[in-house]
């Protein structure tokens, strides 16, 4: 029988026994069915240097056993214990300006310490010797959100030797570094080092190839791992859970082909509209990660709040049923289940008022309730973890390209590679077409249409896949700054967009930043934002002109056919309604509509699909009441649905089609 995974971070270390029985049968009246354990627990497994204490651990995994749960079991090596800095300071992370971190939070290690390595492979060890066959084991939690950089003799070591690997010598790092610029030039490996902090701008490139070198050296501490947990438990699955965001030096698209299952963790951060349309994008995201890296499209919500969303000023109380609509549009954009963090609300420490499935109110709370009500529609809705989401479009979003345009130095200081995806992929959500978030350029074959928004780094290899797609009948929208720099950040000279001149059939010769409050001009009545530049057409036709100012009737957004399918450039930032104008008509042109005719915006219509079935998502953000097309039965309701489906606001339906 399929099922779909819910349930989250149970942290029964921080509770009487008291507590985590009456745990079990919550978890077991809310039809939890995943519990992830031990993700914190280092200290309170190895007290002690070699010292482990699995007894209590035991009896968690035997109750959950016993109750008809599974568990994620964590390798706890996010968090070394307290006596671990002590015994091995070296192991300590270091800042970009020097600081030495000490214990006090979480993540206080160094990736490239060889202390922390042999200590974190030890406990995995140990956890797969002792609970190898163990009834509740399902799945191997490897680690917590990979994210940690240190800067300290350590890791410049590491970095020196992961430079040679990727330069070969000194003349080829210097010529990728760009390094006869300001004098630095190096002429022995032992005078590189970590981009500490300097006197003015860094390099740019030392600092992309340190974010790469951080990337790789995580993954190989997650790997070797990895395969400790493999040889003991083949069969059983392994993963970690990747975290989102700019600031995280991880290339997670190299990472999901590491990974036996892509999981997220996901917290959206808009109190409005806009969390559905951010929790989409990392769904689809996770999806195309997952589908270019495992070669399957599941992937798994690893991580999310259930009542809250974290703003940047407060955190806010979700809406009665937003938990449980959220959940069901992850499962509809490919998810393997929902499972959230946390089970229990703590008392104390440094997240004490996270949201949790159990609050602080206890059992006896609307949060609980609706984890209950969730629980039962998941388990109507089980078979769907058979299907698939299909998607003929995909935006481009490559975590490289992110980290280049957070240099300073740029043109504009608003430069972002990730808004600028979640901008074209919030254009296509509002217009009901579902795409994969991708993050590597190549297997494109299955896409009818590819978005390339600011991907600023690209390679000769990567121009020439997008070349041959396009001739062989894709439809391409790049918008500016996409092609610019090569896989170094070096500016590729000529005019813009560099790499990709010749497919757009445009020549840049300027660009023209924009204020936070310049309004660019367009002939349609539009107006662009953030950029402009001056487009020379070098083949292509000019679709959208500029209207005013110095760029008057110049280029503005093109077209060039280039074999069987044609190129787009739009040298600007359209409003989302503008740019899903455009991107619409781009994918009418290339034979995709949305997933649903006749959908209501705020709307959310999703299918999965496994051979001849389909299973169609209809989700309700808005605050009206809304008849959808459709037909079937509904798995929530358990109703026929002969043309037309009514959702009550903020409701939700899973049609089986016919």
């Amino acid at each position: 029988m399929p099922r779909l995974l819910y349930g989250g971070d149970y942290n029964p270390e921080q509770w009487p026994e008291q507590v985590c029985a009456e745990d079990a049968e919550l978890m077991r009246r809310a039809r939890v069915n995943l519990a992830t354990v031990g993700v914190f627990a280092w200290s309170k497994l190895e007290p002690a240097p070699g010292r482990y204490e699995f007894g209590w651990l035991d009896g968690v995994l035997d109750r959950l056993a016993g109750n008809g749960i599974s568990a994620a079991l964590a390798t706890p090596t996010a968090s070394p214990p307290p006596w671990f800095g002590l015994a091995h300071p070296e192991a300590l992370p270091v800042t970009a300006d020097g600081v030495r971190l000490s214990h006090g939070s979480r993540d206080t290690y160094c990736a490239s310490a060889p202390a922390y390595r042999e200590a974190a492979l030890r406990i995995a060890a140990a956890l797969a010797g002792r609970y190898r066959g163990h009834p509740a084991l399902a799945m191997w939690h490897v680690h917590n959100e990979y994210s940690s950089a240190c800067h300290c003799e350590l890791a410049a070591e590491a970095f020196r030797g992961w430079l040679r690997a990727r330069h070969g010598d000194l003349d080829r790092l210097n010529e990728a570094w760009s390094t006869a610029v300001w004098g630095q030039l190096y002429t022995d490996w032992a005078q590189i080092l970590p981009p500490r902090a300097t006197r003015y701008l860094p390099n740019p490139a030392q600092v992309l190839d340190f974010r790469r070198f951080t990337s790789d050296e995580l993954l190989a501490a997650y790997t070797a791992q990895r395969d400790v947990l493999r040889a003991a438990t083949p069969g059983v699955p392994v993963t970690t859970n990747f975290v989102l965001g700019g600031w995280v030096p991880v290339d997670h698209a190299r990472w999901a082909r590491e990974v036996d299952l892509v999981a997220i963790d996901h917290y959206p951060a808009d109190p409005g509209a806009g969390a559905e349309e951010e929790a989409a994008f990392a769904a689809d995201l996770a999806r195309g990660w997952a589908r270019h890296g495992t070669g399957r499209p599941g992937w798994l919500l690893m991580e999310t709040a259930p009542n809250l969303i974290y703003a940047a000023d407060r955190m806010h109380t979700k809406e009665p049923g937003r938990m449980a609509r959220q959940g069901l549009a992850a499962v509809a954009r490919g998810s393997l289940g929902v499972l959230f963090f946390q089970w229990r609300a703590p008392r104390g420490g440094a997240e004490l008022f996270h949201s949790a499935l159990v609050p602080h109110a206890g059992p006896d709370s609307r949060v609980y309730r609706e984890a209950v009500a969730l629980g039962e529609q998941l388990d109507r809705i089980a078979g769907t973890a058979e299907g698939a989401v299909r998607a003929r479009v995909a935006v481009a979003y490559d975590e490289p390209s992110a980290w280049a345009l957070q240099a300073p130095g740029l043109p504009s200081r608003r430069l972002d590679h990730l808004d600028e995806a979640r901008h074209a992929h919030r254009a296509l959500w509002r217009r009901g077409i579902v795409a994969d978030v991708i993050g590597t350029l190549g297997a494109l074959d299955a896409y009818a249409m590819i978005v390339l928004p600011g991907h600023y780094l690209m390679s000769d290899a990567q121009a020439e896949a997008l070349r041959s797609w396009v001739a062989a009948g894709g439809h391409l929208v790049a918008t500016f700054l996409s092609g610019v720099a090569d896989e170094h950040g070096r500016v590729r000279t000529g005019g813009y967009p560099g790499a990709l001149r010749d497919l757009l059939g445009v020549r840049v010769e300027e660009f023209h930043p924009l204020g936070p409050d310049d309004r660019a001009a367009l002939t349609t009545g539009a107006a662009g934002e953030l950029w402009s530049e001056t487009v020379h057409l070098a083949g292509a036709e000019a679709v959208v002109c500029y209207a005013g100012g110095v760029l008057d009737g110049r280029p503005a957004v093109t077209r060039h056919a280039v074999g069987d399918g044609v190129a787009w450039y739009c040298s600007t930032r359209l409003s989302a309604d503008d740019h899903g104008r455009l991107l619409g008509a781009v994918a009418a042109s290339a034979g995709v509509g949305p997933e649903l005719e006749g959908v209501p915006r705020g709307v959310e219509a999703v299918r999965r699909h496994a051979g001849d079935r389909s299973w169609l998502f209809l989700l309700n953000h808005t605050g009206t009441g809304h008849d959808v097309p459709a037909a079937g039965i509904d798995l929530l309701g358990g109703d026929v649905v002969a043309g037309v489906v009514r959702l009550a606001v903020g409701g939700a339906a899973v049609i089986r089609e016919r």
